[in-house]
């Protein structure tokens, strides 16, 4: 999946404004304009699609966090140049302050079954024995779920 799939996805789920998009940026330090967010959210073969680099992708999910939880006071996390499904799965992980219980539901509701260990295994540090890679499967099977259980509330 592309950072811009993800951002599509995030923004269809929650049914987030172009002007609210930007305001996101905003909440983790990163001044974006109307446009560049448009053309992030356009499809590959649209005209005027761009690419959005990971860091920019970091300072979204950073500012979605500060946007579902709240601001924390202090110095803002430094955006990760490399994004992989793991961290993008942790940040939406957080963002939505869900519980492992709460994520194998969203899992289930996109027809996708996992133990609990399974799940905790995207969750843990590269270098640990468990660690487990996101798979695209795993993360779209997620952002589906997530749109089943949001969006009908919207």
């Amino acid at each position: 999946m592309t950072n811009n799939d993800i951002m599509r996805s995030i923004r269809y789920t929650f049914d987030i404004p172009d002007v609210q998009m930007v305001a996101i940026f905003a909440l983790a330090d990163l001044a974006v304009t109307r446009e560049q967010v448009a053309d992030w959210l356009k499809k590959e073969d649209e005209p005027g699609y761009q690419q959005c680099p990971d860091p920019q992708m970091a300072m979204f999910l950073n500012g979605l966090i500060n946007y579902r939880r709240g601001k924390k006071e202090g110095v803002q996390p430094a955006p990760e140049q490399r994004l992989t499904n793991n961290i993008i799965f942790r940040k939406l992980k957080i963002a939505l302050n869900l519980q492992a219980e709460e994520i194998l539901e969203i899992m289930a509701l996109a027809e996708l079954s996992m133990s609990k260990h399974e799940l905790s295994a995207f969750f843990r540090k590269p270098d640990h024995k468990h660690y487990r890679d996101c798979k695209n499967q795993v993360l779209r099977n997620f952002l589906k779920g997530l749109q089943l259980k949001y969006r009908a509330k919207a």
